[in-house]
């Protein structure tokens, strides 16, 4: 017989995030983190997005709940691209990473609030942008606005038009929650998924 499942909270607001939690069929309460995102001196962007992840999932302190804590940090050129914001930084940066691939770091934690336990998990996935002009970069800003996506792209939408390739083993990562990782850590703490 399986354990009764502990109350499950996503610790963010993404309306991304939620909308891939809610493939795996299981009840949560979404929470707002309250982190401080700003990255360590020499900080590598997988250790980044590791440490955001755990400390989202750490924020939380109700008792009996496992906690989702997730963070992606977006890299080109070792630099790390934030969400533009507006149409003119999103134009910027896709024309930046015109012919070139962005690595995406996705931490994942799940937190058991009563032991302490912290499963983590970073994700690589890698995106990789075909030849862009500025056309075809104005016109994709106009039609699919991703100004809160870092890499200033959806390619769950109209931005998969903008990929010569995609390398990863979880494409949910590049969403911004690793599903696989994820599913995996759930079934460690007793959830009965497929």
């Amino acid at each position: 017989m399986a354990k009764p499942h502990k109350k499950l909270i996503l610790a963010s607001t993404s309306v991304y995030r939620a909308q891939l939690l809610d493939r795996l069929l299981v009840s949560y309460q979404q929470v707002s983190p309250h982190v401080d995102e700003k990255r360590i001196l020499n900080e590598r962007y997988a250790d980044l997005a590791a440490r955001l992840s755990e400390e989202k999932a750490s924020g939380v302190t109700e008792s009996h709940c496992l906690v989702i804590g997730s963070d992606q940090v977006a890299v080109l050129d070792n630099e790390q691209l934030h969400k533009p914001g507006s149409v003119a930084k999103a134009k910027a940066q896709l024309a930046k990473a015109s012919e070139k691939t962005i690595h995406f770091y996705t931490g994942v934690s799940l937190r058991d609030t009563d032991s302490g336990r912290c499963q983590t998990q970073v994700v690589e996935y890698r995106a990789t942008l075909r030849k862009l002009s500025s056309e075809d970069i104005s016109r994709y800003v106009l039609q699919d606005q991703p100004l809160d996506c870092a890499g200033a792209f959806r390619w769950e939408s109209l931005g998969i038009a903008l990929m010569a390739k995609l390398e990863g083993n979880d494409p949910t990562a590049l969403q911004g929650l690793p599903l696989i990782a994820l599913s995996n850590m759930l079934r460690a703490e007793g959830y009965l998924l497929p």
